[in-house]
C-alpha cells in the first residue's frame, strides 16, 4: 500500500506524548517531504529511531547539569582571544568579541563596551541603496562637530567662528540655516550667518573665558538630527538586501523609525532589550550573544549549556550577573556564599542573624565532608527492617 499523508499523521499522532511539540512538527514536515521515497515499514523504523535518540539524549536523573555547563563553557573559554576586533571592510567600526564580550554578558554589564545595533529594513527599503541611505540619515546622530571644518575662538570679542563643511552638510541632508536655527536655541547666545558657511556665535553676557570655553564644547556637541546614542551608521550588503550596522544603541527610538523592520532589528545591549521587549527576549538575546561569541571563535559548545546559564540569569524577572552581586551571592546556603567570595563577611553576617545552613547543595556538603546530593548521592534508600527480619 502506498504511503499517504494520513498514514504519516496517524503514526506521528501515536508519539505526541513521547516527544516535544517542536520535534513532532519538524519530524512531520520532513516525513511529508520524503513521502514518495518511504514505505510504511521504513516510516515506522524512522519514527522509532527518533524516539529512541530523544530518550537517550535526555539528562540522567540527578545529573549535575550546572557543573557540566560550567566545564563545557569554561574549558573552550580558555582558548578565546582577548582582543577587540574590527569588522573586515568597515573602517572604524569596533565590536568586542572573544573573552571580553563573554565576560560582559555573564557579568550583566548595563552597557556593552562597544554598543552596536543590526538594523534590518522593511520590504520597501531593503533592496534600494538610496532608500537605505535615507533611513540611515534619519538614524545617525549628527552634531555640529560632524559638519564643521574648523572652529575658531576669538577671546577679544568673546565670539566663536564656526566654519561649516558644505559638502558634509549636503551629504547629511542639512543646510547652513538648519545649523543656525539649532544653535539659536542655546540660551544666552546670538547667532549670525556670514557667507552662507560661517556662523558667528556671540555670548550675550559679559566676556568670560571659562564661559566661552564651555560654550565651544556645547556648540560642538549640539545635536542637529538623528537618534541620540547612534554615533555612526554603516550600510552593508547581506545576501540580496541592505542592512544598517551602528556604533551606539537606542532600540526604543530606532524601532519607531519609518523603514525599519522591527521584527528583525536587534542590539547587543541586553538590558535595552529587556526594557523594550521584556525578560523572555532578553533571555534569548543572552543565548544568541553567547553562542555568537563562541561560534565566532570556532568553538563548538552545545546550546543547552548556554541556555541553562541564560535561564539562571533571568529567572527572577530581571537580569542578574553570575557573581557575588547576583546569582552566586543569593544562594540560601551560608557556607556556599562564604566559599565563593568575601568569606569572613558572609560568615559574620550569618552568625549575627542566626542563619541555619540546611546543607542541601554541593559546596556546603563538600565543606563538611558529607556525600554530595548529586547522582547516586541524591537518592535515599530506607531498609524496611520488619520484612528483612520476618
Amino acid at each position: 500500500m502506498a504511503l499517504t499523508i494520513n498514514i504519516i499523521n496517524e503514526k506521528i499522532n501515536q508519539i505526541t506524548d513521547k516527544l516535544p511539540p517542536s520535534i513532532v512538527e519538524e519530524l512531520r514536515e520532513k516525513l511529508i517531504k520524503l513521502l514518495d521515497k518511504l514505505s510504511e515499514d521504513t516510516l515506522s523504523v524512522i519514527i522509532n529511531k527518533v524516539v529512541s535518540a530523544y530518550n537517550s539524549a535526555q539528562v540522567e536523573p540527578c545529573e549535575a547539569v550546572g557543573t557540566i555547563a560550567a566545564q563545557s563553557i569554561g574549558e573552550p573559554g580558555t582558548q578565546m582571544t582577548l582582543r577587540t576586533f574590527h569588522f573586515a571592510g568597515v573602517r572604524e567600526l569596533n565590536v568586542t568579541l572573544g573573552l571580553p564580550r563573554l565576560i560582559e554578558i555573564v557579568d550583566a554589564k548595563k552597557t556593552p563596551s562597544t554598543p552596536q545595533m543590526t538594523i534590518y529594513l522593511d520590504e520597501n527599503h531593503r533592496y534600494d541603496l538610496e532608500k537605505a541611505k535615507e533611513v540611515a540619515n534619519k538614524i545617525e546622530q549628527i552634531t555640529v562637530e560632524n559638519v564643521t571644518s574648523s572652529i575658531e575662538t576669538d577671546l577679544l570679542t568673546g565670539t566663536l567662528i564656526v566654519n561649516l563643511d558644505l559638502d558634509v552638510l549636503e551629504d547629511k541632508g542639512l543646510t547652513p540655516d538648519d545649523v543656525r536655527k539649532t544653535l539659536s536655541k542655546i540660551r544666552g547666545v546670538d547667532v549670525t550667518m556670514e557667507d552662507n558657511q560661517r556662523l558667528i556665535v556671540q555670548l550675550s553676557s559679559s566676556l568670560d573665558f571659562v564661559k566661552l570655553q564651555r560654550l565651544r564644547d556645547k556648540v560642538l556637541t549640539t545635536k542637529l538630527k538623528g537618534i541620540t546614542g547612534i554615533t555612526r551608521v554603516v550600510i552593508r550588503k547581506q545576501q540580496d538586501e541592505w542592512v544598517l550596522l551602528t556604533e551606539g544603541s537606542n532600540l526604543a527610538s530606532v524601532l519607531t523609525v519609518k523603514g525599519v523592520d522591527p521584527t528583525r532589528t536587534t542590539t547587543n545591549n541586553i538590558f535595552e532589550i529587556m526594557e523594550v521587549l521584556g525578560i523572555e527576549a532578553a533571555r534569548n538575546a543572552i543565548v544568541n550573544e553567547m553562542m555568537g561569541v563562541l561560534t565566532e571563535q570556532g568553538l563548538d559548545v552545545n546550546i543547552r549549556h548556554v541556555m541553562l546559564v541564560a535561564d539562571l540569569m533571568t529567572r527572577s524577572g530581571t537580569i542578574k550577573q553570575i557573581g557575588r552581586h547576583g546569582v552566586s551571592g543569593e544562594k540560601t546556603s551560608v557556607l556556599a556564599r562564604a566559599a565563593f567570595e568575601v568569606t569572613v563577611k558572609h560568615l559574620l553576617d550569618a552568625s549575627i542573624r542566626g542563619e541555619i545552613d540546611e546543607l542541601k547543595g554541593v559546596v556546603e556538603n563538600v565543606i563538611v565532608g558529607q556525600p554530595i546530593p548529586v547522582g547516586t548521592g541524591k537518592v535515599e534508600l530506607y531498609a524496611i527492617l520488619s520484612s528483612m527480619i520476618g
